[in-house]
């Protein structure tokens, strides 16, 4: 099956706080990690792959699919534009080239303390888990629209249903 994220780049700038002019190849990769990562364990395998088909195989419009639609664009994408801040964020002044690792710095412009950067990646995460709990509330009272929410996940991860899902904790 070929790899559909869920949002655009288009989306993620106009719904954030990351500039619109800034290079998507700078961005994709953090989006397509807080989808596998996040919203995957959220949704569980078997949703999330058939949300992924739905999208690649340009049947999410149809009528029979309205329920995965109205899923996607109400929930998993509020979820998924905080998420992907929250990853991109403490990457965003590092650069990896041949010459080595570079952070980027500007003349106009005053760099954040990691302080600062903890802040507003925890600010982040806050609104995510916002969205998560949106999610929860809707997923609870509607999980027979998405039969793949409790089916058996066979080789695939089943749905994290806690809201207060914070990581790995060691």
């Amino acid at each position: 099956m070929s790899k559909a994220l869920f949002i655009t780049m288009t989306e993620l700038k106009r719904k954030s706080i990351i500039d619109g002019a800034l290079d998507t190849d700078k961005l994709i990769q953090f989006v397509e990690v807080a989808q596998d990562i996040h919203i995957q364990n959220f949704l569980g395998t078997k949703l999330y792959e058939k949300i992924q088909l739905l999208i690649t195989g340009n049947t999410l419009d149809n009528a029979g699919n309205a329920a995965y639609k109205t899923l996607l664009n109400s929930y998993i994408k509020p979820m998924l534009v905080w998420y992907s801040q929250y990853s991109y964020i403490p990457f965003a002044a590092y650069q990896i080239s041949n010459g080595g690792i570079f952070k980027h710095t500007s003349e106009s412009s005053e760099t954040l303390t990691k302080s600062e950067i903890d802040s507003l990646t925890s600010r982040a995460k806050d609104f995510a888990d916002f969205y998560v709990n949106r999610f929860f509330d809707f997923i609870d009272e509607k999980s027979t629209d998405y039969p793949e929410y409790n089916a058996a996940q066979d080789t695939g991860m089943y749905p994290d249903k806690d809201p207060t899902y914070g990581g790995w904790v060691i």
